[in-house]
């Protein structure tokens, strides 16, 4: 055979020998394809089966017993032996009146005989004192025979100090709910007597009929129980004295602010001031120095009018003065130059301006406060002073009751449903 010959026969076999171990190789792949694929299945298998053992061993019962009918301890599972009341073999072939005190152990066999008799499973709680501790025990005790049952308890000691947590918690609030509900009913009483004091003071019908040359009418509606805005009308030596101011906000703080206010104003008119600027810084320093002694930030505007022989003269701060004239005229009064806000400065003498104002028979003067333009309607619209002129201009040859009575109706008609947000106070003179 020849050289070349021999290396053909060779490499033919040696190509023959690398297919055969491309093919072994091949089928050891799959093998190990198989075996990695059977392998991961197990792993998971175990995995699964590991947490199933895990949940049910987290299910079992602390304590497992087997007893009889004469409350005999026949059989003890060795699961949480520390649970039990004695060690195992101090209670093997022991009753319950040989182990427990005769009303537990009273009570232990009247269980299980209660599920003999019925051949049903009952629940029970009870507690026992476990080494100087009580510990709380859920029990489930089944029959097993006519004669025997399986008693499968599980310490609750954590639950029930959850529970009892929960208990003092509820009997805490109930205590608080308690006394809130005392306070609020004392609070609603000092309310009661303060807003009945508050509508008291304000001038009365028959009061404002009296008033010579003007017919005049008011109206004051808190927007809580109490509010913050103030009017009143005086008469001393031939002259009207008219007053109107809001206080920020509303409720008792305001109130107070109000009423010192009105008490102030009727004092010193009383005692014959006569300068309405006097008048009004010294009203200020008294409700500068009260609110700072009742650490508060109120403050309020007050406006002043004195009427005379047909002359409104107009001291202080508020919303303007709206002057109807009897053909039907919209005169406005702006305040902003007549004064400063009271209880922000000590001495607001400075600030003060006053001005003159013509009223003819037939005209009609109105003074309200801001909870009358600004009350909103569902829709978050303003009534606005448009709505007001219109219902001024259309009333304006009626009494002043009358004319009040038109802006309050649709005022009221505005607002609808809507939350009433502010003190609302109109005051209405129309000389005769």
């Amino acid at each position: 055979m020849s050289v070349e010959t021999h290396l053909r026969s060779e490499l033919q076999r040696l190509h023959q020998e690398l297919a055969s171990l491309q093919r072994h190789n091949h089928t050891l792949q799959q093998a190990l394809n198989a075996y990695t694929s059977t392998n991961l299945q197990v792993e998971t298998a175990l995995a699964n089966s590991e947490a199933e053992l895990r949940a049910l061993f987290a299910a079992m019962p602390d304590i497992v017993l087997v007893k009889d009918i004469d409350g005999r301890y026949v059989k003890i599972a060795p699961t949480r032996l520390d649970n039990l009341y004695k060690l195992p073999d101090e209670l093997i072939g022991k009753t319950e009146h040989e182990i427990f005190p005769p009303a537990i152990a009273d009570q232990f066999v009247g269980y299980i005989r209660t599920v003999l008799t019925t051949q049903t499973t009952i629940t029970v709680e009870f507690s026992l004192p476990l080494r100087g501790v009580e510990r709380w025990f859920s029990t489930n005790i089944a029959p097993l025979s006519d004669r025997t049952v399986i008693w499968m308890a599980r310490d609750i000691t954590d639950r029930k100090h959850v529970e009892e947590a929960l208990l003092q918690a509820n009997a805490e609030i109930t205590r608080l709910n308690h006394q809130l509900q005392q306070e609020n009913l004392r609070m609603s009483a000092e309310l009661e007597v303060t807003r009945r004091l508050q509508q008291m003071i304000l001038p009365r019908e028959e009061e404002l009929s009296q008033i010579t040359g003007l017919d005049i009418a008011g109206f004051m509606q808190p927007a809580t129980e109490v509010g913050g805005d103030y009017f009143d009308v005086l008469q001393y030596n031939g002259k009207v004295k008219i007053g109107i101011g809001d206080v920020t906000g509303h409720g008792l703080e305001s109130s107070m602010v109000m009423l010192m206010a009105q008490t102030a104003v009727r004092t010193l008119i009383a005692n014959g001031e006569t300068d309405t600027s006097k008048l009004l810084n010294t009203v200020n320093r008294l409700i500068y120095d009260n609110t700072r002694r009742m650490r508060s930030p109120k403050n309020m505007t007050l406006a002043i009018l004195e009427y005379e022989a047909g002359i409104l003269q107009l001291t202080g701060q508020h919303e303007e003065l709206i002057i109807v004239r009897q053909n039907g005229t919209i005169e406005l009064i702006d305040t902003i130059d007549l004064g400063f806000p009271l209880g922000l400065e000590s001495d607001i003498s400075a600030f003060l301006g006053e001005t003159r104002i013509a009223l003819h028979p037939g005209d009609v003067a109105v003074l309200y406060t801001d909870g009358i333009t600004e009350a909103m309607n569902v829709h978050r619209e303003q009534y606005g002073l448009d709505r007001l002129y219109q219902i001024l201009i259309q009333h304006r040859d009626r009494q002043a009751n009358a004319i009040r009575q038109a802006i309050i109706s649709d005022l009221m008609r505005h607002i609808a449903q809507q939350a009433v947000l502010d003190d609302i106070t109109l005051l209405v003179l129309k000389r005769k």
